[in-house]
């Protein structure tokens, strides 16, 4: 039986996501953003106010970084890239598309220590599997490996010597060996298998606290779990009312003592489901995070 672990869990906004993912925290605006993939929007929640709304629709955003200068990184359908401002809209243009990613698009981002950006893509329909990419500050983007069932959380272990990265179809988290003067990833493992069982789901959306332990959404397992960052072990869970796919969880607020998360499928509300594609917030005693890293990519205008 998993160790459960006791959490105030709150609801804070729920439009019935399709597939609500990519939380992140804005620390300069004390605002949360996260998006809904397929319908092409992104939405803002402001902590001080406890007001929330859409404030993006335009092409899907699979995934996006907090820029340096405080604009957010979009990573969109056919492999484009464009900075974005609340209240301002497209501010600048990295990459307007990837040939080999026009059918398809980006799911799941993050930044690495050095401002550049790992963006992992979505397998084509009904052809190869998904990639990873790396996104040096100059714009240059480097295909790192490809045969991925579905790329999705990225994270680092405290040193930042490593590197953590889930491909959710196989139920598989990988460490790498993390160069951060290149921003090179070898020697991958399996460092958490999920079971093939009922009630695991698949690991979706994650990130690491300050004591380098793994917090993992489940999609289809409708809890966040907490992974030891020394051996891979289950530490415990935390159960998500109402929901059944948890895509994806991020620290935040001034402390870092808040998880974000997000959920998904409110186009499939129902009986053990009456959450889902809502946002919320999870406080765990004892449990902090740290700040994201910015990216620092060189946009261009446009």
């Amino acid at each position: 039986m998993a160790n459960h672990i006791d959490a105030n869990i709150e609801l804070l906004a729920d439009y019935a996501c399709h597939t609500g993912e990519g939380p992140l925290y804005h620390p300069g605006e004390d605002r949360v953003y996260w998006t809904d993939i397929p319908n092409g929007k992104l939405f803002v929640y402001d902590r001080k106010t406890g007001e929330h709304r859409v404030c993006y629709e335009d092409a899907p955003v699979g995934g996006f970084t907090l820029q340096e200068d405080g604009s957010l990184l979009l990573f969109q359908a056919r492999g484009a890239i464009r900075a974005w401002r609340d209240g301002q809209g497209y501010v600048g243009t990295v990459v307007e598309e990837i040939a080999d990613e026009r059918e398809t698009r980006f799911n799941d981002v993050f930044a690495d220590t050095a401002g550049r950006a790992f963006c992992g893509t979505m397998p084509v329909p009904n052809g190869r599997k998904g990639r990873l990419y790396r996104l040096d500050t100059d714009g240059t983007l480097t295909l790192l490996f490809e045969g991925i069932g579905c790329s999705n959380g990225m994270g680092f272990t405290p040193d930042r010597k490593r590197m953590y990265y889930t491909d959710t179809s196989p139920r598989q988290i990988y460490r790498f060996d993390y160069d951060g003067d290149t921003g090179a990833i070898t020697n991958r493992e399996v460092f958490i298998q999920v079971p093939d069982a009922p009630g695991e789901g698949y690991p979706d959306g994650m990130t690491v606290d300050a004591d380098g332990n793994l917090w993992g959404a489940r999609w289809g397992g409708g809890c966040l779990v907490c992974h030891s960052g020394e051996d891979g072990r289950e530490l415990g869970r935390i159960q998500i009312p109402g929901v059944k796919d948890v895509s994806c969880v991020v620290f935040g607020g001034p402390d870092y003592d808040e998880m974000y998360v997000t959920t998904a499928s409110g186009h499939k509300k129902g009986e053990g489901a009456e959450n889902a594609g809502a946002l919320f917030r999870v406080k765990a005693p004892g449990v902090r995070g740290v700040p994201e890293y910015v990216s620092r990519v060189a946009v261009g205008k446009g």
